[in-house]
């Protein structure tokens, strides 16, 4: 193996398995374990890999209400919202977009009336001119990441 595909190569060796251990890791790679330390530590350096967690089935816990909402925001105002969101316990994702919109959230709520308590809550603030707001009906594919190309 070159060097040049390694830290790519790492990246998919852990998106396969996130527990594995630097020895595996090592030997699926064929280098050695301080190889292999090394470019872990400077791939969590710079933020390449930010942390290990578990992939979470929120729909088995109870959570099987995806809501995506769409609002429109006083410009000033779009850090403050966004940041609101953010630290919203159930929202799973946070985006500024371009578009009609400024901001879309995606939300996990175990039922309908808490969903609509949480947006009713958010739409009180002033800030927020106009909300459009989508419950999932199917989840095709969530979560899902991607092996990097490697270099030929």
């Amino acid at each position: 193996m070159t060097y040049e595909n390694l830290d790519a190569e790492l990246v998919n060796e852990l998106l396969g398995n996130g527990r594995a251990s630097l020895r595996s890791l090592g030997e699926d790679l064929d280098v050695s374990v301080t190889t292999v330390s090394n470019h872990l530590r400077d791939l969590e350096d710079e933020g390449v890999v930010r942390g290990y967690t578990p992939i979470v089935d929120y729909d088995k816990l109870g959570y099987d209400v995806t809501a995506i909402l769409q609002l429109k925001v006083e410009g000033s105002a779009l850090p403050d919202i966004t940041e609101r969101l953010r630290q919203e316990k159930q929202m799973v994702s946070v985006y500024e977009v371009t578009g009609d919109y400024d901001v879309i959230a995606i939300g996990k709520f175990t039922d309908t009336d808490g969903m609509n308590d949480q947006i009713k809550t958010l739409l009180t603030d002033a800030d927020i001119r106009e909300s459009n707001t989508s419950v999932v009906l199917n989840a095709v594919t969530e979560n899902e990441q991607f092996e990097l190309d490697l270099q030929e």
